[in-house]
C-alpha cells in the first residue's frame, strides 16, 4: 500500500462536480451517460462515494440499512464498518486525503483502539485492527495497535486446533455461529484476519504474528480452494452443494474477499519472505478462474456459475474482484489482454452502480451465500469495496 499519488488540484475537483451536476440533471441514477476518463471517473466515485458514506457515519445515520442491520452497522469494530475502514484507508492514503485521515484517527480514538473481546479468536473481530495499524505508521502512534497485540499475544498463548470443517451438532462458545470460527474455516475470514496479522509483524519487528497468520492462511486455503475452478467454496457446507443449475456453489463475495485480500497482503508482505511466491500463485490462480466467468454487462454474478440465479448486479462481489484484477494489471503481474478487458468492463458496471450522491447501490445484504438483491440496498462493506477499487483506477491507464 505504499504507491501513493498526490491529491488532484482543486480545479480538477472542481471540473469533475461540474460533470457531477450535470449527470444528475441527465442521468439520476448513475454514471452511465458520462464520458469520464476512467482515471477522472474513479476520482469522482471515490471522492463522492467516501464522503456519503463518511458523512451517514458522523451523523449516526442508518436508516437507509433495513432495521435488522441498524446494530452491527453501526459499531466501528464489527466487520461490517471494519470492512469499510479497510477500503477507506486505501483511498485515504492514495489521495493523501488529510481530512478523511481525521476521520479515521477520531474513530479510532473514540473506540479507544478496542476490539470486540468476547469472541477473541473469532476473524471478523480482528478486521477493525488493520484500521489501528494503519493509523499507528500514519500517525507514528505505537499505542493505536497495544490492545491488538494484547488480543493476539492472547491467542498465541492458547491457539485453537479445531477441525476446519463446520458441524453445526458441535457445542459451540458465546458468540460464534460454528465452533470451528475459533480458526479462519470460512472464505470470509481470510479478507478480516491473516492481514491484521502480518502488520503486527510489521509493526513491531516480531515475525511471531505473521508466522501463525501465514500457517493458518495456509490451512484454510488449501481447504476450500478448488483447483479445478480456481475458486474458493465460502465453507465446507459448500463442497456438495449445488446450484439450479446443477454446478457448484461459488459465492461471488465469498471469493471476492480472498481475492481483494491477496493484494492487500502482497502490498505488506517483504519481497524476499520465503512465502510470498506461494501467495502470487494463488493469486494468479484465482484471478484465472475468476476471469473466465464475468458476466457481458460486467458483473460478477452472485452464483458465480449460476448467473441465472441471481440475474440482477451484485456490487460488494464485483467491486472487490475489479480491485484484484486492477491490482495485479497495474503491477505487471496479470499481462494478458483478457484482465485488461475485464478490469475496464468490471470498473463500468461498478460506475453504473454508484448514484451521483456517492451512494453505492445493489449490494448484496449479510449473508454467506448467492441471494437476490435490490437496487437500493447498500451497506458499508459494499462502499469499501468500491473504494478498493477505485484506488486502484486512479492508477489505470486509459490505453490499457
Amino acid at each position: 500500500m505504499k504507491n501513493k499519488l498526490a491529491i488532484c488540484g482543486l480545479s480538477v475537483l472542481l471540473a469533475l462536480n461540474i460533470v457531477a451536476c450535470k449527470s444528475t440533471q441527465s442521468d439520476s441514477n448513475s454514471l452511465s451517460t458520462q464520458t469520464l476518463s476512467i482515471q477522472k471517473s474513479a476520482k469522482l466515485i471515490g471522492h463522492n462515494a467516501a464522503k456519503w458514506q463518511v458523512d451517514n457515519i458522523e451523523k449516526g445515520n442508518y436508516d437507509y440499512l433495513a432495521s435488522r442491520y441498524h446494530k452491527g452497522s453501526s459499531n466501528p469494530k464489527n466487520w461490517i464498518q471494519a470492512a469499510f475502514y479497510i477500503g477507506l484507508t486505501r483511498w485515504t492514503e492514495t489521495v493523501n486525503d488529510k481530512k478523511l485521515l481525521a476521520h479515521i484517527d477520531t474513530m479510532a480514538k473514540q473506540q479507544k483502539y478496542d476490539l470486540i473481546q468476547r469472541r477473541y479468536k473469532h476473524a471478523d473481530d480482528h478486521a477493525i485492527g488493520q484500521t489501528y495499524l494503519w493509523l499507528a505508521e500514519q500517525t507514528s502512534n505505537p499505542a493505536a495497535y497495544k490492545k491488538t497485540q494484547v488480543m493476539f499475544d492472547k491467542i498465541l498463548a492458547n491457539p485453537s486446533n479445531v477441525s476446519l470443517t463446520i458441524d453445526e451438532s458441535k457445542e459451540k462458545l458465546p458468540g460464534y455461529k460454528d465452533a470451528c470460527q475459533e480458526r479462519w474455516c470460512w472464505s470470509d475470514a481470510l479478507y478480516m484476519a491473516p492481514r491484521t496479522w502480518l502488520q503486527m509483524s510489521n509493526a513491531t519487528g516480531d515475525s511471531k504474528y505473521f508466522e501463525f497468520a501465514d500457517k493458518e492462511f495456509w490451512a484454510t486455503s488449501d481447504y476450500l480452494f478448488s483447483e479445478e475452478h480456481g475458486l474458493f467454496y465460502r465453507d465446507s457446507r459448500y463442497f456438495t452443494m449445488k446450484s439450479d443449475n446443477g454446478q457448484p456453489v461459488f459465492w461471488s463475495r465469498g471469493n471476492g474477499w480472498v481475492f481483494a485480500a491477496l493484494p492487500l497482503i502482497l502490498d505488506d508482505l517483504a519481497k524476499d519472505h520465503p512465502s510470498r511466491t506461494k501467495y502470487l500463485e494463488l493469486y494468479k490462480k484465482n484471478a484465472a478462474g475468476l476471469v473466465k466467468i464475468q458476466k457481458p454487462d460486467g458483473y460478477w454474478a452472485p452464483s458465480l456459475l449460476d448467473p441465472n440465479k441471481v440475474k440482477t448486479p451484485e456490487t460488494s462481489g464485483t467491486g472487490f474482484i475489479t480491485f484484484g484484477l486492477a491490482w495485479g494489471v497495474n503491477n505487471g503481474i496479470l499481462t494478458e489482454e483478457k484482465y485488461v478487458t475485464a478490469v475496464n468492463k468490471g470498473w463500468r458496471a461498478l460506475e453504473r452502480a454508484v448514484l451521483p450522491n456517492g451512494k453505492v447501490t445493489w449490494v448484496q445484504q449479510v449473508g454467506r451465500s448467492p441471494e437476490p438483491v435490490a437496487k437500493h440496498e447498500t451497506q458499508l462493506y459494499g462502499a469499501g469495496a468500491v473504494l478498493l477499487a477505485a484506488s486502484e483506477m486512479l492508477k489505470w491507464q486509459d490505453i490499457n
